[in-house]
């Protein structure tokens, strides 16, 4: 009896372990969490996010850089001094590669679901941060950047020249792949409510932004290939109005709110530049009221039109006996708009190709569409004889489409710098309080992180570029 109990024990305790067995998978996985994501899951968090932190980024340093506003009152130092510390560059590295990483999961994502569209726009986001990465440090790691699930945790660094071919060319690859028979079916963006069409036109907007930037470069046939773009509309087709132009419209509905949480903080001790004020006064743009306030008395009783405050001044604040005009704080408040790339800029790169003699077509005709293209994006409407002020009409050079491009690319994350960099345009006012000998910072410095923990490859980058200094110029800007 005792072994019959014994014999009856051993078969149960087996068919309950085979039950359990059985069953393991099903009652430990998580009904709650993912675990194969979906490519446009991530496309909402990462446009968001990435235009959200560009639009403060404008705001804390282009800004200040650029003369477009300054602190004010600002006794000593500041960003629109060229005093840039060894840490302003520190929340670009850290955000960029951040969203480098995400969109890494949704190109895989994309390729794993044999979803061209989405693949397509991973690649033009992914161009999309690197650039602005790379043209804000120069070298920086690619290839084996986010990495960390290979056991590759000290990338190495790869120049600015093999980054941007890369890009490029991804950029070309991005453009082939569009499907528009091919519907995006995993929710709507934020950007272009899933519209194929217009994707495909921010990725060969993208594309000439790009290819301008290296064009001093012979190493890249970057003249050859913006041609070929503008030549051939229906295969390279880019923005050709404001609706399909790359702008983010933050609602204020949650999540998709306005980045500052109070936006008082936006106009908070500022003053507008007196150089980015002087201009659209002699303009007689309409921009200026749909940006900035009027200018007061002392007394704050009387207000005396638009009128900045210069940058990099030396001396005290009661040299100004006025108020000045400020930021309207409408900009930052939600229902509110965050730029990633304008059709106002693609005019003016037809323009600046077109003064050059790259490609065919009146430059003047290009510049006065991106400047009607700009005041337009702000809600404002274009006066009938703007283009008869001399101080408005284009007279033949770049610096006059530069001037213009400058205020296209407001609150454009870092193009203005970007821009001015490459082309020495606008020429900026040097006032006597600035530092640096008075020379236009030209770069962020690696974050001491990266100095610390990727140590071996760090130098061997600053080697390659000659010096981790704000002042050592990018690949293509030499």
């Amino acid at each position: 009896m005792n072994r019959f109990k014994n014999i009856f024990t051993v078969l149960l305790l087996a068919s309950l372990s085979f039950a359990c067995t059985k069953d393991f998978q099903e009652i430990n996985t998580d009904p709650n969490k993912i675990e194969k994501i979906s490519p446009g899951t991530l496309l909402n968090p990462i446009l968001y996010e990435v235009s959200s932190f560009n639009t403060l980024r404008a705001d804390a340093f282009t800004f200040d850089i650029m003369q477009v506003a300054l602190p004010f009152p600002s006794v000593a130092g500041g960003v629109h001094r060229y005093d840039v510390t060894e840490s302003a560059g520190n929340s670009t590295w850290n955000t960029y590669y951040r969203w480098i990483n995400n969109v890494k999961e949704m190109r895989a994502a994309a390729v794993a679901a044999q979803d061209p569209n989405y693949e397509a726009i991973s690649l033009t986001l992914n161009a999309w941060l690197y650039s602005l990465l790379s043209d804000s440090f120069g070298d920086v790691p690619m290839k084996e950047a986010v990495q960390g699930d290979q056991g590759i945790y000290t990338p190495v660094f790869d120049t600015q020249q093999l980054i941007y071919t890369t890009l490029i060319a991804d950029l070309e690859k991005a453009n082939t792949l569009y499907n528009t028979a091919k519907p995006m079916i995993y929710g709507t963006d934020i950007l272009y409510s899933n519209n194929i069409s217009y994707w495909k036109k921010f990725t060969n907007s993208l594309r000439l932004r790009l290819l301008l930037r290296v064009s001093k470069r012979t190493e890249i046939d970057a003249f050859g290939k913006m041609a070929e773009i503008v030549n051939n509309p229906t295969i390279h087709p880019v923005f050709t109005n404001n609706t399909e132009a790359a702008i983010l419209k933050i609602t204020g509905v949650v999540p998709n709110m306005s980045p500052w949480g109070r936006a008082i903080d936006f106009t908070t001790f500022r003053a507008t530049g007196g150089f980015f004020i002087d201009n659209l006064n002699d303009f007689v743009d309409p921009r200026l009221a749909k940006w900035n306030s009027l200018a007061r008395t002392a007394d704050g009783k009387t207000t005396i039109g638009y009128k900045g405050i210069p940058s990099g001044y030396d001396g005290p604040e009661s040299q100004f006996n006025y108020l000045p005009s400020n930021f309207n704080v409408i900009l930052a408040t939600a229902p509110m708009t965050s730029v990633i790339m304008t059709y106002a800029e693609v005019e003016l790169i037809k323009a600046e190709l077109a003064q050059k003699g790259k490609i065919t077509g009146s430059a003047a005709t290009f510049y006065q569409n991106g400047v009607k293209a700009s005041i337009e994006q702000w809600g404002a409407v274009l006066p009938a004889n703007y283009f008869t002020n001399a101080k408005a009409a284009y007279d033949g050079t770049l610096e006059r489409i530069m001037l213009q491009k400058y205020y296209a690319l407001f609150f454009n994350d870092y193009q203005q710098w970007f821009e001015y960099r490459r082309t020495g345009f606008p020429i900026l006012p040097k006032g006597a309080g600035l530092l640096n000998n008075k020379i236009m910072p030209v770069r962020f410095r690696y974050p001491t992180t990266v100095v610390t923990n990727n140590n071996a490859n760090y130098t061997k980058a600053v080697a390659s570029m000659g010096g981790d200094d704000i002042n050592t110029k990018v690949w293509w800007e030499k």
